[in-house]
């Protein structure tokens, strides 16, 4: 039976710049980095969290998801998106709308990388 969330993948031009994005830009924290027999093994994460996500070398516009509405790859949650928000902001985070945006489900916002991955940012809603 599968148990847990390993890892997940996203496809990036330039690893040294993913890193400084998703560190430096969103906050998550450098897990691995190590060369492989297929190329650099990089990991990053959300602390505390046993979930990795890959930042593999590859071709541009590889794995991005076509038109607009469509989801990222990367769907991260936040408790205080509102306030995550301008702090990533103030970090040169660029986004796709100018404002996070209530939906029936809570506060969205999406978050772009610098090979043109959508980050999706979400804040449930509290009952």
């Amino acid at each position: 039976m599968l148990t847990n969330i390993m890892y997940v993948t996203i496809y990036v031009t330039d690893q040294d710049r993913a890193l400084e994005f998703y560190t430096e830009g969103l906050g998550l924290e450098k897990r691995l980095d190590f060369p492989g027999p297929d190329g650099r093994f990089l990991t990053v994460g959300v602390p505390d969290s046993p979930v990795q996500i890959i930042l593999w070398s590859h071709a541009a516009a590889a794995g991005q998801p076509g038109g607009a509405g469509a989801p990222g790859p990367l769907i991260l949650e936040s408790d205080d998106l509102r306030k995550d928000f301008e702090i990533m902001r103030q970090r040169g985070v660029v986004f796709e709308e100018s404002e996070p945006e209530d939906y029936p489900f809570g506060v969205r916002i999406e978050a772009v990388d610098p090979d043109g991955n959508r980050v999706s940012l979400r804040q449930q809603r509290k009952p």
